[in-house]
């Protein structure tokens, strides 16, 4: 299983790079979001890499951060969404406004990707809420408290020492912090997030 690439970018595809490791070229997939973030043509180069083998094929796909990686692999947990569907929904949607859209239950922004229409979108907003709530998201979910501001990471913070599962608390943060805009103070996070907790 190939978990990293680090060599020279050999190539920049339409949907996929070639990377030169030691004279042997990998030929990974990846998102939109990943190949606008890659160096020039020749520069070095590294990747994280998902690995999926099939009886027909071995497909490798890259990743600029883990945290990207990381949502790639959980979009698919989602029946119907697929390597493809999970990758254009990352070049449209940075992966640190995922729990934002999930939160908010934003259709519209999962059918800006191709493939995803109305009732994929629904799935994925209903299967991925209930797992943002049962599932550690990892850097993802620190993600968005890192990019999110101060108010909010204390507000995810407080959250989590009252004894809300970080993913959970990131959930509701984020929506929170949607509704209230952006001259929420703390005490006013953590109110409306308790309250998007109880329903």
């Amino acid at each position: 299983m190939i978990a990293k690439l680090w060599g020279r970018l050999d190539d920049i595809l339409d949907d996929a790079v070639v990377v030169d490791v030691q004279g042997v070229g990998y030929h990974a997939f990846c998102s939109g979001r990943t190949l606008r973030r890659l160096p020039a043509a020749g520069a070095a180069v590294e990747l994280h890499i998902v690995t999926h083998v099939r009886e027909d094929h071995i497909h490798l796909y890259g990743f600029i951060d883990t945290i990207e990686r990381d949502w790639f692999g959980l979009l698919q947990t989602v029946q119907g969404v697929g390597a493809r569907v999970a990758l254009a929904l990352l070049a449209v949607i940075e992966p640190a406004d995922l729990l934002v859209v999930i939160a908010a239950q934003d259709k519209a922004a999962l059918m800006q990707a191709n493939g995803v229409g109305g009732k994929l979108a629904t799935r994925i907003l209903t299967e991925l809420k209930d797992a943002a709530g049962s599932v550690n998201l990892g850097s993802a979910a620190l993600a968005v408290e890192a990019g999110a501001g101060g108010d909010v990471g204390d507000a995810v913070s407080a959250l989590v020492n009252l004894g809300y599962r970080r993913g959970e608390a990131a959930v509701a943060v984020a929506s929170a912090a949607r509704g209230l805009g952006d001259g929420a103070g703390l005490q006013d996070l953590i109110r409306a997030s308790l309250g998007e907790l109880s329903t």
